[in-house]
């Protein structure tokens, strides 16, 4: 069974503009039985989204694309912050837990951890913070693809 697990709405300013009354509605109409909702490093969402899904009769799945700090292809000793990658990962709610510790995760980003003007999740947080989430690798724009782009297939590897 195929679930969109990586939609960006109208709150993923910059990356998306779909809105969510309408995607659910589509959703519902082609007898999808789940939609996850993943717009980039916020949930502001969530509860439109989660309400309208739920009165549609389609699963809802929380979750974020986030910004990670601290496990980039070119994370070489020594390299400054502007020259490290930051890789995007999907990072999908699966309790309340889970929940709460996305929640956790994005107010730490927003409040602790801005870089090159975007809210990065680090990754010792989200080894502390883990529990509850699924994390899924981000494709392209993730770890493991932004060292393959780079050429280096140890490194993706490893990553992997």
């Amino acid at each position: 069974m195929f679930v969109h697990l990586r939609l960006h709405s109208e709150f993923s300013v910059v990356d998306g503009t779909i809105r969510l009354d309408e995607v659910v509605e589509a959703a519902a109409a082609d007898g999808q039985p789940a939609l996850g909702l993943t717009d980039l490093s916020n949930l502001f969402g969530a509860i439109k989204f989660y309400k309208a899904a739920r009165g549609a009769g389609v699963k809802p799945v929380l979750g974020a694309e986030v910004f990670v700090h601290g496990l980039g292809p070119d994370m070489a000793p020594g390299a400054s912050v502007q020259q490290q990658s930051l890789p995007r990962m999907l990072l999908l709610v699966q309790s309340h837990q889970g929940y709460l510790n996305l929640c956790e995760l994005l107010s730490r980003a927003w409040t602790r951890n801005m870089l090159r003007d975007q809210a990065a999740i680090k990754w010792e947080w989200l080894q502390e913070l883990s529990e509850g989430l699924i994390l899924l690798s981000g494709a392209h724009s993730g770890p493991v693809g932004l060292a393959l782009l780079a050429g280096d297939e140890a490194r993706a590897d490893e990553l992997a």
